[in-house]
């Protein structure tokens, strides 16, 4: 999991930071084939997650483009020294941010603005058949999230633990 400053041009207008730049993220070490772009609109109080791809698994770039999130990361890498534990970073649209979240790890965030708009790329296109999600509360995870009783999707209340999800 890697966190990436963006450089950021501002004047009396306002400001122009460039997004992506593939070269850039190369020479950084990370040569991912990004193949879609997402963006979601979400509400205080909510939580997306914990999500993530089985095989092929998929990378994501998180860009919050409006508002503040509490991003979440999980390993879930089968073998790894860290498997199952979390991290997690405060993302906002001021501070030009972003979090590149390698394959093998869970990702989720909760909204701490009124609203937030994260824009995220993904190096696989979203499969139903190998897309998965766990409990953002799994006691064995133990994250810590800002705040309590989150409104979630309906898929995200009825989610299995991380060991049922990789099972």
């Amino acid at each position: 999991v890697k966190l990436i400053r963006l450089k950021t041009f501002c004047d009396e207008r306002g400001f122009f930071s460039e997004i992506y730049r593939k070269l850039l993220y190369e020479e950084n070490g990370i040569a991912v084939d990004f193949v879609q772009d997402n963006i979601s609109c979400s509400m205080k109080g909510t939580i997306r997650g914990m999500h993530f791809q089985s095989s092929p698994g998929q990378a994501k770039l998180i860009t919050v483009i409006v508002g503040t999130i509490y991003d979440v990361f999980v390993d879930i890498r089968k073998g790894s020294p860290t498997f199952g534990q979390w991290g997690a970073r405060e993302l906002d649209a001021i501070a030009n941010e972003q979090l590149f979240i390698p394959v093998g790890f869970a990702h989720g965030f909760a909204v701490l603005s009124d609203i937030a708009h994260v824009m995220y790329k993904v190096s696989s296109v979203f499969d139903s058949e190998t897309e998965k999600t766990f409990r953002h509360d799994d006691p064995q995870v133990g994250i810590e999230w800002p705040f309590e009783n989150p409104i979630l999707s309906e898929r995200d209340l009825n989610a299995p633990l991380l060991k049922e999800a990789l099972a």
